[in-house]
């Protein structure tokens, strides 16, 4: 039974990609965001997305995303670069959002900035999204 329940879970785990999921946290990167819409519930896909890494005084952009039809980008971090420790800016580009879904906002952008001090493998930052008011938090 027990070699039978792990063929089991090596093939669903195997079907992830096919379905459009990356098997862990987007196989190794160590960024993910998520956008979540809390006026119906629901992801909030194409939403622009902006990386971007202190240095100094100065912001240089690492990276961009765009979210996926659950409102993801599960792999943000440049591809193949270590994740360093130091303070990263995560920009939501959510007024263009709002005005495809024929909406208004009052944050037309919202920056999440924090800091990575290497005590664990993967970030992640969700957003909760209302016109009028946002909340995030440091996921898993």
């Amino acid at each position: 039974m027990k070699h039978i329940c792990s063929v089991i879970a090596a093939v669903a785990l195997s079907s992830l990609p096919a379905l459009g999921f990356a098997a862990g946290p987007a196989a190794g990167n160590p960024l993910s965001v998520h956008v979540l819409n809390l006026q119906d519930g629901l992801p909030s896909p194409d939403v622009d997305v902006v990386l971007e890494k202190q240095n100094g005084t100065q912001w240089g952009t690492l990276s961009s995303g765009v979210t996926d039809a659950q409102g993801r980008v599960p792999a943000l971090y440049p591809e193949g670069k270590k994740l360093e420790t130091g303070t990263y800016r995560v920009t939501f580009k959510t007024g263009k959002w709002f005005a495809s879904q024929k909406g208004v906002t009052f944050f037309p952008e919202i920056p999440v900035i924090f800091s990575v001090d290497g005590s664990v493998a993967h970030y992640h930052i969700p957003l909760l999204l209302s016109p009028y008011g946002y909340s995030t938090y440091r996921g898993n």
